[in-house]
């Protein structure tokens, strides 16, 4: 089936449903079509393909420009689903189907499914009893909301609200996009067959019902179709516009190829009258080019048979140099201009095997000047012998990549070292008449010199190979400045390479210029022949040839004489611009220079290691019979100072800090230290077994010595010859405004550490090894004398009869005065250390800590002393007259004698604070006697007999010196009550 044409309005698609519209109206039932349904209306007819042209290779639909009137079979829209729900027939054909597919197709029943329940329109009468009210409601409220929209809204927004009206009428399902029938739910959700009678046999009422079903369907079928041809038609305008356009452009087209063609034909003319006779003058001019190029390569011919006599005359004056570069440029002629030629198919072997022997001169001539530069004599001035044979000799070199004739100096330079210590020996010894040069051997004549002997010949090694490095230095910088100046002409090549300056001198060159840029142009456009392609080049290689020439003469300006250089000339003045270029391939790469340069300065490293190196075996050799451990600390402190000064000043001259000397020295050094600290421990323990523990005097250069540390000057005095008759020892020390009772044996220990700090003055490598030292002296003077005092070890050792109280008020004293010192060395220490070895500084605080734990056992040892008596006094003390009693008497002696003894030794300070501690151990005994005796505080008899003898204790205490304002606290011998 297939719908009529349908005529095309002007108007841009129907808009209303009446006739005027131009669409066809298909007829209806009115006895089938439910009231509140629109009436539905066909699509309008319009073309679903795209103009293609005049042309319809593309695909076989119709052409839109040519056929836009004409109907064809694809403006048919009847499908399937329409035939069968055409409402113009009253009754569908029963044999539609049944005609095709035989009676079976309709006539067969289906069997209901087991699994689904048998579903009746009785299932659904509540639910259309409780909604057919406001289903009603509802019908009637749109009907009214309709009508007040078409009085209010203009046609067009009319016709819009209508369509979306009509639109919701289409159930949603038939909207999705994943509607398909092949789904059971979506199948019997659009056919609910619910309405028919489960019954094989047809009745009136499910007739009635699938009718209904299928004019509601026809009706959604209308619905959507009508929607779509108003859309259609309202776009109709744009179609015809592209239409016209089409048209448009196919003419463009039609005169734009017009007009290539006569520019074409134009151009063609243009070439046969106005190129063909001037490309032909060219030609002409190439031919004679081509013949003068044949002409200097005769030319160039020549001037290349005379390399081997020239080279032979540059060798004969050792012009290496010069010899290298014309074998290159000879070399690179060969292989670039006169490549083929029979007459010189023998001479590129010929230059190579000369080149081979050029690189032996060359390698034996440097080892030559290296041997006679390191060993010449130090008496001459100059630094540097015969420079420009150096420069000439490292620029041939690394021009034929002989890279490792660093190598042959470092040899050269290691064996120079070495004999520079044995004529250094042999020079010594023979101004010695005790040893005999010819009989011992070489290290034993070393050792059989006296200290002094060895120290000026070790003065003297260091001052020959500062000489030494001083020559090494400057020889290697005339090396790195030659190697510098290639690597910098290098890149200066490579950026006038890359960024070539145009030269407008003149005129000529600007003509020729011009010319071989024509003639490069004929060779575009001929593309004949080999000269051809040569005249490309030719232009730019007359430019660079003079710039090229003077960079390579600029680069052997240093090694070339100038007679060779103006024979090289005259010889290669034929040859091409090639041989700066050849000289630039030839070279080492900038990277290889670079690895060169550091090199050199790592050579002038590798000399001081080696200078350093032979020291140290001069050093050893002195050192194997243990000569340097019985070193005097001012011996010592010489060799320190100047092993010292030599290492500066070679890392002054090679920017390199070398240990190997160093290390030697601090080995020695841990061994000076070492007999130095057992020395010094041993004469302290000789010292404190020999002490009396009595007060010494103070001599005055102790004294001396203690105000230049007051002062800051932490160091020994120099010795002075004379000293003043007048100034007489003293019997205390001063010490920062106090007054310190001493013995012998601490004078002293100040003397021993002050020399501990002047060791770490003069030789700061061993500042850690000397402050373990000290610290280990100060530890052994601190236990020693706690054992010859506390310990009454003294008694044994020295013979004294007992250990008094004075004894121990001097060792205390003793003790104080090292704590004060302590902070002083440390101070003196830190800064001499690094940051990072300030833990080792924690040995001081230990060491603190002992002496005052050891201040503190001698305080409480007198203290003790005086409990004892206390106790044993107090014990037989009586309540009875006469007063004051005899104990008391001699307990008042007792501490008269006590601070006689230490009053003079210990300061007030001190003194009044060991009386208080003596005072309550007194007022303890006497407490307890009294609770003994049952003598209370009532105000009786025997209470004023106890007064009496506490104020007879308390005026003799207080009645001694510095003691007038000591709080004694006596109510507390009567014990509280509680």
């Amino acid at each position: 089936m297939s719908s009529n044409p349908i005529p095309q309005s002007s108007g841009g698609g129907g808009r209303g449903a009446g006739s005027s519209d131009g669409l066809f109206r298909k007829p209806r039932d009115p006895a089938m079509t439910p009231r509140h349904y629109r009436t539905p209306r066909s699509l309008p007819d319009v073309c679903p393909t795209e103009p293609t042209g005049e042309g319809r290779g593309l695909c076989d639909g119709p052409s839109v420009v040519a056929d836009q009137h004409r109907w064809t079979v694809y403006n048919s829209k009847v499908n399937l689903p329409a035939a069968l729900n055409d409402p113009r027939l009253t009754k569908r054909e029963s044999d539609f189907f049944t005609k095709t597919w035989g009676l079976d197709f309709t006539e067969t029943d289906v069997m209901p499914s087991f699994y689904l329940p048998n579903i009746t329109r009785e299932h659904f009468s509540s639910y259309l009893q409780e909604t057919a009210q406001r289903e009603k409601i509802h019908e009637r409220c749109k009907n009214v909301c309709q009508s007040k929209d078409d009085l209010a809204v203009p046609t067009i927004t009319n016709n819009h609200d209508k369509a979306r009206a009509e639109l919701d009428q289409v159930p949603k399902i038939f909207m999705k996009p994943e509607f398909v029938l092949n789904d059971p739910a979506t199948f019997n959700a659009v056919l609910p067959w619910s309405h028919f009678s489960v019954a094989g046999g047809k009745n009136s009422r499910d007739v009635a019902s699938s009718r209904l079903l299928q004019e509601k369907l026809s009706h959604y079928l209308d619905v959507v179709e009508v929607s779509i041809a108003r859309q259609i038609s309202l776009r109709s305008e744009a179609f015809f516009h592209a239409m016209s356009s089409q048209h448009e452009l196919q003419d463009r087209l039609r005169e734009t190829a017009d007009s290539v063609a006569k520019l074409r034909a134009r151009t063609a003319a243009i070439d046969r009258v106005m190129c063909r006779g001037p490309l032909l003058a060219l030609r002409d001019a190439l031919t004679r080019n081509n013949c003068a190029k044949l002409h200097n390569k005769l030319k160039l011919m020549a001037a290349v048979h005379q390399t081997q006599p020239t080279v032979q005359l540059l060798l004969s004056t050792s012009e290496f140099v010069g010899a290298l570069e014309l074998i290159a440029t000879t070399k690179e002629v060969l292989q670039q201009e006169l490549q083929g030629i029979h007459s010189f198919r023998h001479l590129g072997s010929q230059l190579c095997e000369m080149e081979r022997l050029i690189d032996k001169m060359m390698v034996a001539d440097f080892s030559t000047y290296a041997q006679s530069d390191l060993n010449r004599p130090f008496e001459e001035d100059i630094q540097v012998m015969e420079k420009d044979r150096l420069q000439s000799l490292v620029f041939g070199l690394l021009r034929q990549r002989k890279l490792d004739f660093l190598d042959i100096y470092s040899d050269e330079m290691i064996r120079s070292a070495k004999n520079l210590v044995r004529q250094c020996v042999g020079k010594s010894v023979s101004q010695i008449s005790e040893i005999d040069a010819d009989t011992v051997k070489f290290h034993e004549q070393m050792r059989l010199m006296t200290f002094h002997q060895w120290f000026d010949l070790l003065l003297d090694i260091f001052e020959h190979f500062i000489l030494f490095l001083k020559r090494i230095k400057a020889t290697l910088s005339v090396i790195r400045n030659v190697v510098l100046e290639v690597l910098d002409s290098s890149q200066r090549s490579r950026i006038a390479d890359v960024t070539p300056a145009p030269d407008h001198s003149q005129e000529d060159e600007e003509d020729s210029g011009a010319h071989h840029s024509g003639e490069a142009e004929l060779a575009y456009l001929t593309h004949e022949g080999l000269f051809i392609s040569d005249a490309l080049s030719e232009a730019q290689a007359r430019a660079q040839t003079r710039t090229e020439a003077c960079g390579s003469d600029s680069a052997s300006a240093t090694t070339e004489s100038s007679s060779s250089r103006e024979h090289n000339y005259n010889t290669t003045s034929s040859l091409p611009a090639g041989g700066a270029a050849a000289l630039e391939d030839v070279m080492p790469s900038d990277l290889e220079l670079g690895r060169v340069a550091n090199n050199v300065q790592e050579l002038l490293y590798t000399a001081s290691d080696v200078c350093h190196d032979r020291c140290v075996k001069v050093l050893m050799t002195r050192a194997k019979d243990g000569s340097l451990e019985r070193l005097s600390s001012a011996e010592f402190v010489c060799l320190s100072q100047a092993v010292e000064s030599f290492v500066q000043d070679t890392e002054e001259e090679c920017v390199r800090r070398s240990v190997s000397l160093r290390g030697a020295l601090q080995s020695q050094a841990n061994r000076f230290v070492q007999r130095f600290h057992e020395e010094r421990k041993t004469k302290l323990s000789l010292l404190l077994d020999n002490e009396r523990w009595k007060q010494a005097e103070v001599p005055v250069e102790f004294q001396d010595l203690v105000d230049s540390i007051a002062d800051g000057r932490i160091s020994l005095p120099e010795r002075k010859h004379a000293v003043c008759e007048d100034r007489k020892p003293g019997e205390f020390l001063c010490v920062d405004g106090q007054k310190y009772a001493v013995v012998g044996t601490v004078l002293l220990l100040i003397r021993m550490f002050l020399e501990y700090c002047q060791c770490v003055n003069d030789i700061p490598s061993i500042t850690t090894d000397i402050l373990t030292r000290l610290t280990d002296l100060l530890k052994h003077f601190n236990s020693r004398s706690c054992q010859l005092v506390l310990g009454a070890g003294a008694l044994q050792v020295v013979g004294l009869k007992t250990i008094t109280t004075r004894n121990l008020a001097l060792a205390s004293r003793c003790l104080q005065l090292v704590v004060f010192y302590i902070p002083v060395i440390r101070a003196h220490f830190e800064t001499r250390l690094q940051p990072k070895q300030y833990s080792i500084l924690r040995h001081f605080d230990h060491i603190t800590k002992d002496y005052n734990d050891h201040i503190a056992e001698v305080s409480a040892k007198l203290v003790a002393i005086m409990d004892s008596m206390f106790e044993k006094a107090l014990s037989k003390y009586e309540v009875k007259a006469p007063m004051p009693s005899a104990c008391l008497r001699n307990v008042c002696k007792q501490m008269a004698k006590m601070h006689e003894a230490i009053y003079e030794l210990l300061p007030e300070e001190q003194t009044q604070m060991l009386f208080l501690r003596i005072n309550a151990r007194f007022n303890l005994h006497l407490r307890r006697q009294l609770a003994r005796l049952g003598v209370i505080n009532d105000g009786g008899p025997q209470n004023g007999l106890v007064m009496v003898d506490v104020a007879f204790y308390s005026e003799n205490v207080q009645a001694l010196r510095s003691l007038e304002c000591l709080d004694l606290n006596m109510p507390e011998i009567w014990e509280q009550k509680r």
